[in-house]
């Protein structure tokens, strides 16, 4: 019997999915473990004055990269669809040169004359920190560029293998270069250093492995107006999410202050905040942008060709699997939140934070995943509009609720601005698919709600659990007993709510193995 095409489309694409997500985690990992060392040897204060630099230095990376890399795959494909080998090749030629027109001014600018935008940021200390990270940002953004040719080419492991293993630098060199720090600052210079010598070894290896594989650079001319008009709305959106956390990254701990904390307490509340337990809440994310990136393009084909079909049966799957993750992650965050704090950080507010913001888990997920799909079908304007709904909401939240609620009012802020997004979001789904949110709608709400009534018996047991445990185990074995526990209750659970029946698991997750019927 002939396989449907459609059905075998799907399996590779989240079959793929799973191998990036795979590898996306393991880099994640590698980052919460560093976050754990960053916070033991230059503490929270430190982190807070590398976490301040490094939202700057975000913003300027983000204006030398931006769309570019998924523009340059998009041209490649398009080359390779008309035979054009000069055309791939000529994309990445404009892809570099685009890249070093828009960050080479930077350096010039800020790596003489930093000292006089200290206006940038909320503590002048962060100054030397953010010149130290301005070094690596041609290398990192070249980077990006060859990193799009490799999404081009549908070669999504080899850059995953790469970014691992930048990840992995940058955890040996920060380790070796931070024993014996004797102050926040010097810590936080030799975080930055830390973390350019991850980026110029990313550039190299990226650079050896496209030139291997038979990549040359060509004339830029053809291909350089195309890839900045493309180019242009995606660096404006990501941009703008860099500009919010810039403008974070100054309002909050000025908030702060005005709250009545110190200038030296504000800082250090920062860093515990954005450094140790933000990070660890968008976990989730790694599951759902892993998913996005390979689940966009075959929405972008599905959706020009019209195939309705199979473009409304991988927007549910999309929007299920994202809502399935959150569900089952929130349990573990709420329950072992704080002890998550304690041990890895040292720090009971970031626990407690963990454990009380993973509320934001859901929204965050769907807000996520609805955004790439409705970027896939050209709605990159209005998501753009959407987003600073989201994040007028949380800057007017920082600038309203520190005397209230302290640095909380981060977290809030975040949460409503997921909440708000997704909302908008679903909304224009529904009006640019009718024909899905009328075929695919309930069976949608039908899994966020049944993922929802679980999360809170779920969350329950995880507290009574680390409650008995505790009196018989120390810490780490309260942690580990009681995360088998809550998995094993999911388990349960998800069985009983009907999650994890054969046929249920096949359609929410396409690159289950199936057994073959009929092996005659």
């Amino acid at each position: 019997m002939k396989k449907d095409n459609s059905t075998k489309t799907s399996n590779t694409v989240f079959a793929t999915a799973s191998i990036v997500t795979a590898l996306s985690v393991a880099e994640r990992g590698l980052g919460f473990l560093y976050r754990i060392v960053l916070s033991r040897l230059i503490g929270a204060e430190g982190l807070g004055i590398y976490q301040v630099s490094l939202s700057l230095f975000a913003l300027f990376l983000t204006l030398g990269t931006g769309g570019i890399p998924i523009t340059v795959s998009r041209l490649i494909s398009k080359s390779k669809a008309e035979n054009d080998i000069n055309g791939e090749h000529g994309a990445v030629s404009a892809g570099i040169t685009l890249s070093l027109l828009l960050t080479v001014p930077v350096l010039l600018i800020f790596l003489p004359f930093a000292d006089t935008f200290t206006f940038l940021f909320s503590d002048n200390r962060c100054v030397s920190v953010f010149r130290i990270l301005l070094i690596g940002l041609c290398f990192s953004s070249v980077y990006a560029v060859f990193r799009g040719s490799f999404w081009g080419n549908k070669n999504f492991l080899f850059p995953s293998i790469i970014e691992i293993a930048e990840e992995t630098v940058m955890v040996i060199a920060g380790v070796l270069l931070l024993q014996r720090v004797d102050n926040a600052l010097t810590g936080a210079k030799l975080a930055g250093v830390a973390v350019v010598i991850s980026y110029l070894f990313s550039f190299t290896f990226s650079t050896i492995g496209y030139f291997a594989c038979g990549g040359k650079l060509r004339s830029p001319k053809k291909a350089l107006k195309p890839l900045f008009n493309a180019t242009l709305p995606l660096t404006s959106v990501r941009a703008s999410g860099s500009l919010v956390n810039s403008a974070v990254a100054v309002l909050l701990p000025a908030m702060l202050v005005r709250a009545g904390y110190t200038g030296a307490d504000a800082l250090e509340l920062f860093g515990v905040v954005s450094g140790m337990a933000i990070p660890v809440l968008f976990i989730p994310a790694t599951i759902i942008g892993s998913l996005s990136l390979v689940l966009v393009p075959e929405l972008s084909e599905d959706y020009y060709k019209k195939n309705t079909k199979r473009l409304y049966k991988n927007l549910e799957r999309g929007i299920s699997v994202s809502c399935l993750v959150a569900c089952v992650l929130l349990p573990f965050f709420y329950a072992l939140g704080n002890r998550l704090g304690s041990l890895a950080f040292s720090n009971l507010l970031a626990g407690e934070i963990i454990s009380k913001g993973c509320v934001i888990l859901l929204p965050m997920s769907l807000t996520m995943i609805t955004t790439g799909m409705l970027n896939s079908m050209g709605c990159e304007k209005q998501t753009f509009l959407f987003y600073f709904v989201g994040a007028g909401a949380m800057l007017l939240c920082i600038l309203l609720l520190p005397a209230v609620c302290g640095v909380y009012a981060y977290v809030i802020g975040l949460g409503v601005s997921y909440v708000l997004t997704c909302i908008c979001n679903f909304w224009l789904l529904h009006k640019k698919c009718d024909g899905f949110m009328r075929g695919y709608g309930k069976g949608i709400i039908a899994t966020t709600m049944r993922g929802i009534c679980a999360v809170l018996p779920l969350s329950l047991l995880g507290k009574l659990f680390t409650a008995l445990f505790s009196k018989i185990f120390g810490s780490v074995l309260t942690a580990v007993f009681s995360a088998i526990a809550i998995a094993l209750c999911t388990l349960l659970l998800y069985l009983a709510f009907g999650f994890l029946q054969k046929d249920k698991t096949r359609a929410n997750f396409p690159f289950y193995k199936r057994k073959k019927a009929n092996t005659r």
